[in-house]
């Protein structure tokens, strides 16, 4: 906005009233066409006997001509953008049934199936086409049993999506709270630190209306989550024995249908869309009765009190309707409705009545050239006429002058009122509040009533902000408590055993997140049998770090009593699913080192294999049987076996964290590459092979998060010194 000699403003409000003032001239310039008229009429008795007839067979012939031009082009061209549009949804509703039956074999054979994975979205795929996973926050996608079945429909809707030229992506949301999802897009559904967005699937309206009514159906025009672009999506349920396992979909921007509907718009014609609802979803009109809201409760056209236009909307909604001359407002205009049977739309044409008489009213103007015998009464008119504009057009700017300072008044005022309100927020930290000098009736008012919710909007966010970092402190403070406290359990002071000279041993555990499931413990049962036992609890978090404590001691006490490694694992796997009400378990592997002979007698129960050295050689994974889980099933029971290790020997143990540290690209670091760090330097003590094992690991996953525990043992067999 610009001043001009600090009192004339371009492009605020006096700019409006200089709009004003444009039309009032506009006004007197219609004014003037309107004497003139009259007196062309005057003049036009001069002629009127020899020209009627031939003006009246001109104008017959010119609108019957028209008339069937528009008439023809109107109801073809409805027509045709109604089909193109409909066979838009029904190509995409096709599809949608194609994945909803595919989906459902899948189901019927979901118990010979592998449970496939998918990743979660990847700054390396954007611009292919691929399948994501997105899940509601809360939502653990390795407890999934559904997503592993849906996931094996990710090669056929990415197919589906690359021969698509109509569907922006297409997706099937499962009953647990996952999502597999196709698109070219995955930087769209990832935060700026370039993790996963979560979304509240099973509440979105393709969800749950395609729930409630058990068939495909289309959604109203819906907002995407992630780009605000409107749409609408195809939705149909997925049964598995009668209930409900999972929603299939597709989405269809409407981009491409907004930009052809403005694209027709001319002073003259153009075309809108209405929905099911009788609402207007597109239209580039800004008459009244033919303009959209951007409220989604727009006004329905079948109620308008325009009964003829009301009528016409309505026989639009489900058959052709022809053309129709009907006045909107104060001009006549043609209309021709065509329905969009697939989702119960309508596609409108809407062509100007005098555009159409344009020609008669040229071949008028061309006619009365041949009046040339009237000219000299014509000027004789048009000097009167011109009298009368002048005075009439200093009538009308004073008019127009009056009425510019008036407006200005009203239009000024709440303004300048709403400018010290906002500026006085900042001195006494109020909120702004409608005033009724606000209330104007026009955009001024919608704008006060949007700084007032603004306004209240932003105190309630300050406070809920407070409450919010005051409660994430003493979260953050109990969870550093629980990570020394978990600490504290495990052996953690080195050397362990000073004066044992027979073994070294060392261990260290990482969580992934601030307590972890992982833990190992190492301790004398007496004076010549050393425990060792590394173990890993499912779940992550807290409830997997008390399950961790739990086990720990059950494992400890039994050992301490002088069990067998078999026993021990058989008693404890009792003791924990006596009372499991959570169903978790842990895999353990138990070894008792008899200290004196070397003699090692182990048992596992669902845990890694254990890595051995021989005095001469280098690491090996030694693959023994492997038991039941503890707490996976009562009444299991464990064997054990017999292993010498030689004075040089070296035992590792592990959790599943080193093999399955992954890196960004989804590829895992693997008991291979595990192997071949131990083996960089054989020889060295056990606090150094671990530190060559998580420096390989840390330069195999570089920058990517850590998913699971890191544990390692490492025991060195001395001999009998």
């Amino acid at each position: 906005m610009k001043i001009i000699k600090g009192w004339f403003k371009i492009g605020g409000l006096q700019q409006k009233i200089f709009n004003l003032v444009l039309i009032s001239i506009l006004l007197l310039i219609g004014a003037y066409v309107a004497v003139t008229v009259w007196h062309s009429k005057n003049l036009a008795n001069v002629v009127q006997e020899a020209s009627g007839r031939q003006q009246d067979s001109i104008i017959m012939v010119s609108e019957q001509t028209m008339k069937s031009v528009v008439d023809s082009s109107m109801a073809k061209t409805t027509a045709l953008q109604a089909y193109i549009a409909d066979d838009l949804f029904a190509d995409v509703k096709s599809d949608v049934l194609s994945l909803q039956s595919f989906a459902t074999e899948l189901f019927k054979h979901a118990d010979s199936l592998p449970a496939a994975r998918v990743a979660p979205p990847m700054n390396a795929q954007e611009g292919t086409a691929c399948a994501q996973r997105v899940s509601e926050e809360g939502a653990d996608p390795t407890e999934s049993e559904l997503l592993g079945i849906v996931a094996n429909m990710s090669d056929f809707m990415i197919s589906m999506y690359e021969n698509s030229d109509k569907m922006s992506s297409c997706f099937i949301g499962t009953a647990d709270g996952h999502m597999v999802l196709v698109n070219d897009r995955p930087r769209t559904f990832m935060s700026e630190d370039g993790t996963a967005l979560t979304l509240d699937i099973r509440n979105r309206p393709w969800y749950t209306k395609a729930a409630a009514a058990g068939n495909i159906v289309f959604t109203g025009v819906e907002i995407d989550a992630y780009t605000d672009t409107p749409m609408v999506e195809c939705a149909a349920p997925v049964y598995r024995d009668g209930e409900l396992v999972a929603v299939v979909a597709a989405d269809i921007y409407l981009s491409s249908i907004s930009d052809y509907v403005d694209s027709t718009s001319s002073e003259q014609s153009f075309i809108c869309v209405i929905n099911e609802k009788g609402q207007l979803l597109f239209s580039p009109s800004s008459m009244e009765q033919l303009k959209t809201y951007r409220s989604a409760n727009g006004p329905d056209l079948r109620e308008s009190e325009n009964k003829d236009f009301a009528n016409f909307v309505t026989k639009a909604m489900t058959e052709n309707t022809g053309v129709v001359l009907m006045k909107i407002g104060e001009r006549d205009y043609y209309l021709c409705g065509v329905p969009m049977p697939n989702m119960g739309w309508a596609v409108l044409s809407v062509v100007d009545k005098e555009y159409t008489d344009l020609p008669t009213t040229m071949m008028l103007a061309q006619y009365d050239d041949i009046n040339k015998e009237a000219l000299e009464l014509y000027e004789k008119g048009s000097a009167a006429s011109l009298q009368t504009f002048i005075v009439l057009m200093v009538a009308i700017i004073l008019m127009a002058i009056l009425t510019a300072l008036i407006l200005a008044a009203r239009i000024v005022k709440p303004v300048e009122h709403m400018t010290q309100r906002l500026n006085m927020l900042g001195e006494n930290e109020d909120i702004f509040e409608m005033e009724d000098v606000y209330r104007t009736g026009d955009e001024i008012e919608i704008l006060a009533e949007s700084f007032a919710k603004l306004s209240k909007r932003t105190r309630d966010y300050i406070v809920q902000i407070t409450t919010i970092t005051a409660e994430k402190e003493r979260i953050g403070t109990e969870l550093a408590l629980a990570t020394r406290i978990q600490a504290d359990m495990l052996p953690n002071i080195y050397p362990a055993f000073p004066d044992r000279k027979e073994f070294d041993i060392y261990a260290t555990m990482d969580p992934a997140k601030e307590v972890g499931g992982d833990f190992y413990d190492f301790f004398l049962v007496d004076e010549d049998h050393l425990c060792m036992v590394m173990a890993d609890v499912s779940g992550k978090g807290v409830p997997a770090a008390l399950f961790m404590m739990a086990s720990k001691i059950i494992l400890a006490n039994n050992a301490m009593i002088g069990k067998s490694p078999a026993q021990i694992l058989t008693d404890t796997n009792a003791a924990i699913c006596s009372n499991n009400r959570e169903e978790m378990f842990v895999t353990v592997w138990l070894g008792i080192l008899e200290l004196t002979t070397g003699k090692l007698t182990a048992a596992n129960a669902g845990h890694e294999y254990p890595v051995l050295k021989k005095s001469d050689g280098t690491f090996e994974l030694y693959k023994d049987k492997h038991g039941f889980v503890i707490g996976g099933m009562d009444g299991v029971r464990y064997k054990e076996y017999e292993l010498t290790l030689e004075p040089g020997s070296k035992l590792f143990l592990y959790t599943d964290g080193v093999p399955e540290a992954t890196a960004a690209d989804d590829e895992q670091f693997g008991t291979e590459r595990m192997v071949n760090a131990l083996n960089l330097d054989p020889s060295a003590a056990p606090e150094q092979i671990l530190k060559n094992v998580r420096k390989a690991v840390d330069e195999f996953v570089k920058e990517a998060e850590q998913f699971d525990d890191l544990t390692m043992l490492c025991l060195e067999y001395n001999g009998n010194v």
